[in-house]
C-alpha cells in the first residue's frame, strides 16, 4: 500500500513538474510572439524595436498644473485689444471651462515676447535661457486634449485614457524596449515643486507587470528609502539571503508562470546592484564646475529642478530608458504673473542647460526631451478674490495649448501649428495627445498600433483607439 502511494505521488509530481515546464515554455512563446522578454527571469533585458529608431531614451519634463501658453509660447497681441472685456457668446459656446463662466473678461498677457535664434522662435521674456537653444527646439502650438481637469488630464497624457489603472508612458516604453541599465531601474521618476494631482498614477504600470512601473528617486541620501543595509548586515550575508529567496521564487515561477514572480526576482536583484551604483549616481563631485553653474545648482531657486535635470542626464547616460522630471506648481488660477515668474525662474535655466549638456556630449541625437503640462490656460481671466485684482489668474483650457520637444528624431528650429487670434482653438496642424504619444513611440522605433498588451479580453495600447505619427515633427 505504501509502495503504491509513493508511486502515485511520484506520478503526480512528475505531471506537476511537466505541466509547470510546459506552462513556462508556453509563456515564453507568448512573450516572444508579443515582442517581450524571452528571458522571463529578467523582464528588463533590452529588446529590439519594430524598426530602426532615432532615439533610445526619453526625458519628459512634466510641468504639472498646466502652464499658460499665451504667456510663455504663443503670443496673442489681439488679447490686448479685448483686455477687460467679455467675448461674444458665439465665440465661447464650445469651450470646456472648469471654474469660470463664458462671460469672464479677457486677460491680455502682462509679458513681452521676442524672437530667438535663426528660426525666429517667439518666446516670453520669462524664458531667456530657452531662447539660447531655440534652434534645437520644436515648438508645438496646436496641442489639444479632451480632458479639462488635472487628474484626468494627466492620466490622458501619460496613459492614453482618463480612467485609472492603465500603464503609463514610461511603462509602455520599458515594456516594449526593456532597458540598457543593469544597475538602475529602466523608468525613473524625479520630482520637485509642490503637489501633484494624479500622483503615482502618472508612473504606474497599470495592468502590466510591476517591473515596468516608475521608480521614484530622492535627490538626497539614498535614492530609495532603505536601500542601504541596516547595521550588522554585510553585503555577503545579504547575498546569501537573496540567493535563498531567489531559489524559492524561481521554483514558484516554474510552477505557476506568474510574471509578477519574475518582477519580484528582478526587483530584489536590481536593489542589490543599486546599492553599489546609486551612491555614484548622486555624487556630483566629478562634474565640472562649469556644468554645475550651467544647470543652476549654485542657486537656491533653481537647485531642486536643476538637480533633477542633471540627474536625468546622468540616468540616460547610464542606460535608463525613461526619466520623468515632474515639476509641480503651474496651476495658476490665482496670482498668474508672480506665479509664472517664480516657476520660470526655477525651471528655465535647468531645462535649457539639459539641452546644451546633452548636445555637447553627443547624446541629444538619441534622447527625446519633452516639456509640457496636461493642458493649457484660458484667454479669459479668473478672479477668485474680487477684492484683490493682483490675484488674477487663468482657468483650464484643453482646446489649444503648447508643448516643446527636442532631440531624438525631432526636427528642431521649427514651430508647428497655430491657434486663433484669441487662443481659443487650434486653426492649423492639430496635434492630439494620442498623436504626441504615437510620435514619441515612433522615434523610439515602435509602431504604436503594434505595441499592445492583452488584458481583460482585448488588446490595449498607449494610444488606445486613436493617434497618428506627426510627420512634421520628425527630422
Amino acid at each position: 500500500m505504501k509502495k503504491d502511494l509513493l508511486a502515485i505521488h511520484g506520478r503526480r509530481s512528475f505531471l506537476r513538474d511537466c505541466a509547470g515546464g510546459i506552462g513556462m515554455m508556453a509563456l515564453g512563446d507568448l512573450l516572444a510572439a508579443e515582442g517581450r522578454a524571452a528571458n522571463v527571469a529578467d523582464p528588463m533585458l533590452p529588446r529590439k524595436p519594430h524598426f530602426a529608431p532615432k532615439a533610445k531614451n526619453v526625458i519628459f519634463l512634466f510641468m504639472e498644473g498646466a502652464p499658460s501658453q499665451m504667456d510663455l509660447f504663443d503670443p496673442k497681441p489681439e488679447l490686448q485689444r479685448w483686455h477687460g472685456k467679455p467675448l461674444p457668446t458665439e465665440m465661447t459656446k464650445d469651450l470646456k471651462l472648469a471654474f469660470i463662466k463664458p462671460t469672464a473678461k479677457v486677460m491680455g498677457s502682462p509679458f513681452k515676447f521676442q524672437k530667438h535664434g535663426q528660426s525666429g522662435l517667439e518666446l516670453s521674456e520669462l524664458l531667456p535661457q530657452l531662447g539660447t537653444v531655440a534652434d534645437d527646439v520644436c515648438m508645438v502650438r496646436s496641442m489639444y486634449s479632451e480632458a479639462f481637469n488635472h487628474h484626468p488630464g494627466q492620466l490622458f497624457l501619460f496613459t492614453g485614457s482618463m480612467l485609472g489603472g492603465r500603464p503609463t508612458m514610461g511603462s509602455w516604453v520599458t515594456y516594449g524596449l526593456g532597458s540598457e541599465a543593469r544597475n538602475l531601474p529602466g523608468f525613473v521618476v524625479l520630482s520637485s515643486g509642490v503637489g501633484t494631482s494624479a500622483g503615482s498614477d502618472n508612473w504606474s504600470s497599470g495592468f502590466l507587470p510591476s517591473t515596468y512601473a516608475g521608480t521614484v528617486f530622492r535627490s538626497k541620501g539614498d535614492p530609495i528609502l532603505y536601500l542601504s543595509n541596516p547595521k550588522g548586515i554585510s553585503r555577503e550575508s545579504q547575498r546569501l539571503r537573496l540567493d535563498a529567496m531567489k531559489e524559492l521564487n524561481e521554483e514558484h515561477l516554474e510552477a505557476t508562470g506568474d510574471a509578477e514572480i519574475a518582477s519580484r526576482i528582478h526587483s530584489y536583484e536590481l536593489a542589490y546592484r543599486m546599492q553599489m551604483s546609486a551612491p555614484e549616481l548622486l555624487d556630483f563631485s566629478k562634474e565640472p564646475a562649469a556644468t554645475l553653474d550651467m544647470y543652476g545648482l549654485n542657486k537656491d531657486k533653481t537647485k531642486p529642478f536643476a538637480t533633477n535635470c542633471l540627474l536625468a542626464r546622468r540616468l540616460v547616460e547610464r542606460g535608463v530608458r525613461f526619466v520623468m522630471c515632474m515639476h509641480a506648481s503651474w496651476d495658476h488660477h490665482s496670482s498668474l504673473e508672480s506665479g509664472l515668474r517664480s516657476q520660470c525662474n526655477a525651471t528655465d535655466q535647468p531645462a535649457a542647460a539639459l539641452i546644451k549638456d546633452l548636445k555637447q556630449r553627443g547624446m541629444l541625437d538619441d534622447t527625446i526631451v519633452i516639456w509640457g503640462g496636461e493642458f493649457g490656460r484660458t484667454s479669459m481671466s479668473e478672479l477668485r478674490r474680487p477684492d484683490d485684482p493682483t490675484n488674477i489668474g487663468r482657468d483650464h483650457h484643453p482646446n489649444g495649448y503648447s508643448m516643446w520637444m527636442a532631440g531624438g528624431g525631432i526636427r528642431g528650429g521649427q514651430t508647428i501649428g497655430k491657434t486663433d487670434d484669441l487662443a481659443l482653438s487650434v486653426t492649423e496642424d492639430k496635434v492630439h495627445v494620442h498623436d504626441l504619444q504615437a510620435t514619441i513611440l515612433h522615434c523610439l522605433g515602435m509602431d504604436h498600433l503594434k505595441l499592445t498588451y492583452r488584458h481583460m479580453g482585448r488588446d490595449y495600447r498607449l494610444t488606445d483607439l486613436g493617434g497618428s505619427v506627426v510627420k512634421k515633427l520628425l527630422a
